[in-house]
């Protein structure tokens, strides 16, 4: 009877036992139901319109509207140099020249020649008037004028050729030809550069292909000055797109009136393919899970999601083409933290946007 005693004591206890606790978890699930949860506290900002570009970005080297290597097109001694890196010469301006001297003699023998040729000539032509010479005399004297004459231009050709001059307005390179100094015709005297305006040559991408035209916005950036902009346009548009890299060569014109652009030089660009008024948000506000994009938006009070479509992107700012209005409260921070459905309050007046984190001004 003991036994029966004891084992009726212990479902006792245990019932007894069960009944605190399960008070004791009612009581703590009612306090905690009394508890609400405090709003999150948000920023917010509100969409507005700027300019967007749907733009390609690419990589390029600058090159001279014209350059070309100068050379001498006969041997001789330099007598005269005329030359000095990084100075702007004129067309035509003198380079260099060479000893002439022996051109010149070679022009004035041919000269007697000539003037030789043409009185035999004028001899020939009175004696011919009475038949006193024949014609074939006659023509003969006259072939040998023609080429007098042709002696004297090839002389003259070459006499020039001592004289280097600048075939256009440019920018004159290094040199290693001294006063003195024997040259060979070939021999590489400098470089001349036309630095007015610059080429860059970069690639598009193949599907661009049927957005691409000649005049469009390209803007260049350079290591060399990573804090400014080069403004030029899209001129020419190649026939042939590259079968291996699947892009088309383009070259574009950078105004470079000041000349610290160089050529060969490495420049990344940026061909804007068209321009437009759209709306945006900040960068910041954007959350993705799967294949959803979405922003919260604050109204009334409570956090609303809403899917968006994005389109073009600048510095901090993206472009929204479907899913808010310019008065929706785009909710900018804490927004991670949030379910649709959750109380917000929104901070106001000197607090409404964090410092440093949005600024249209300096963003655009």
């Amino acid at each position: 009877m003991w036994k029966q005693w004891l084992v009726a004591l212990g479902l006792v206890a245990v019932a007894v036992t069960g009944a605190v606790v399960y008070q004791n978890l009612s009581g703590e699930g009612a306090a905690q139901a009394g508890r609400e949860r405090p709003p999150s506290a948000v920023h917010t900002v509100l969409p507005h319109e700027e300019r967007v570009r749907d733009v390609v970005n690419a990589v390029g080297n600058l090159k001279a509207s014209d350059a070309v290597e100068l050379t001498t097109e006969v041997s001789g001694r330099v007598v005269e140099i005329h030359l000095k890196a990084g100075v702007r010469v004129r067309q035509g301006e003198l380079l260099l020249r060479l000893d002439d001297r022996q051109a010149r003699a070679d022009i004035a023998e041919i000269e007697a020649r000539l003037a030789d040729a043409r009185r035999q000539l004028e001899r020939a032509s009175r004696l011919r008037s009475n038949n006193s010479i024949s014609q074939s005399q006659v023509d003969e004297l006259k072939t040998a004028v023609d080429v007098a004459r042709a002696q004297r231009q090839a002389a003259q050709v070459s006499l020039e050729n001592h004289l280097i001059r600048a075939p256009f307005e440019g920018v004159v390179g290094l040199s290693d030809v001294s006063i003195g100094a024997y040259i060979t015709a070939g021999t590489r005297i400098t470089t001349l550069d036309s630095t007015e305006q610059m080429e860059l040559n970069f690639s598009v991408p193949e599907r661009f292909l049927g957005h691409v035209r000649v005049g469009q916005e390209v803007r260049g950036r350079s290591p060399a000055y990573p804090e400014e902009t080069f403004e030029g346009e899209l001129v020419e548009l190649g026939t042939r797109v590259a079968e291996l890299s699947r892009t088309l060569p383009v070259r574009a014109r950078i105004d470079n009136p000041e000349g610290r652009l160089r050529p060969g030089q490495f420049m990344s660009a940026t061909l804007t393919l068209q321009q437009r008024q759209a709306l945006v948000i900040p960068e910041q506000a954007i959350l993705i899970r799967g294949d959803e994009t979405f922003v919260f938006v604050a109204r009334d009070g409570v956090a609303r999601r809403t899917s968006v479509t994005l389109g073009s992107r600048k510095p901090g700012l993206v472009e929204v083409v479907s899913g808010l209005k310019t008065d929706d409260a785009v909710i900018v921070t804490g927004q991670d933290r949030l379910s649709s459905g959750d109380r917000v309050r929104v901070l106001e007046g000197d607090n409404a946007i964090p410092p440093n984190r949005f600024d249209p001004a300096r963003e655009s």
